[in-house]
């Protein structure tokens, strides 16, 4: 199965969601090369980064899980390899 490399960067805003977000990379977790999470206290924001390695339709379907939770959002940069 061809998989592609790709980057998921999310902002949290809602800290309520935080269980469903971190089931929901659970799950894709064994696609997952990397993750960093930056709180930004000022703001009352957490900014997480994901970098994977999976198949295209895995990628999109977390994208749009992470997108679907109320007061997180998610955009996804795809490698060109």
């Amino acid at each position: 199965m061809e998989t592609r490399i790709a980057l998921i960067g999310i902002i949290l805003e809602d800290m309520s969601q935080v269980e469903k977000l971190n089931g929901l990379l659970h799950e894709c977790s064994q696609y997952i090369i990397g993750r960093m999470g930056l709180p930004y206290r000022e703001k009352g924001v957490n900014i997480i980064s994901v970098v994977l390695d999976a198949p295209n339709d895995v990628i999109s379907t977390l994208s749009g899980k992470i997108g679907m939770l109320p007061g997180v959002s998610a955009k996804t940069l795809y490698s060109k390899k």
